[in-house]
């Protein structure tokens, strides 16, 4: 059993597709793009905004930060709550704290949107510590706040903690800090993405992830 859980927010407690969707629509109308098919925009969730605009519009830095912002207009009014926890997440966190695990938020989604979507959804309660990426761009990458996380909490032995998130970032992330982790298949990454990027464990639903965690077998 671990002391740990580190936990992404996108994805893996809350589908935020719907929110994330509509507010990068909103950006690319502004801004005189045309908007891709629904497969392309989910592609946009899991990576930090900045690689996900630069990758698909191929744009310079300075032209990134103004879809960023714009991105931010609908996203910090209505973008942030088109979102629904997912069946089972509230249960699946509950488990785990009564277990006597400490739970940290880990989501390269700003902090400041993070700590409002927590507690909009009563979910706050349950972490210990939440770490975020920064407005201003300068902290982002998924194994940078882990990182910082680990830092925060002045954990010493990685072995303690274990990573749980839905995309190669999150896993990639935790394998940068020798941590073990745990891939979601229900959220938007696919099981081949998560294996490749050296999950530890594989988990199918919320179930399977409080097993895992607990060190129980989840046959």
């Amino acid at each position: 059993m671990y002391r740990y859980a580190f936990f992404d927010l996108d994805g893996t407690l809350t589908d935020s597709s719907e929110g994330i969707i509509n507010s990068i629509k909103y950006a690319l109308e502004k801004n005189g793009y045309s908007i891709p098919d629904e497969t392309e925009l989910l592609k946009f969730i899991g990576p930090p905004l900045a690689d996900s605009f630069a990758g698909y519009l191929n744009l310079p830095k300075d032209q990134v930060q103004d879809m960023i912002d714009t991105y931010r207009e609908y996203f910090a009014v209505k973008g942030l709550f088109e979102n629904r926890v997912y069946d089972g997440a509230e249960s699946m966190l509950a488990k785990l704290k009564r277990a006597g695990i400490e739970l940290v938020l880990a989501t390269s989604k700003p902090e400041k949107f993070a700590r409002q979507i927590l507690e909009h959804f009563e979910l706050d309660k349950y972490f210990e510590h939440v770490v975020g990426a920064t407005l201003d761009g300068k902290l982002g990458r998924k194994s940078d706040i882990i990182k910082k996380a680990l830092k925060d909490l002045k954990i010493k032995d990685h072995q303690q903690v274990i990573m749980i998130g839905d995309r190669e970032y999150d896993i990639s992330g935790a394998n940068d800090s020798g941590l073990d982790s745990i891939g979601v298949l229900y959220g938007f990454g696919r099981c081949e993405e998560l294996r490749q990027a050296g999950a530890t464990q594989i988990a199918k639903s919320t179930e399977e992830v409080v097993k895992y965690v607990l060190g129980q077998d989840a046959n």
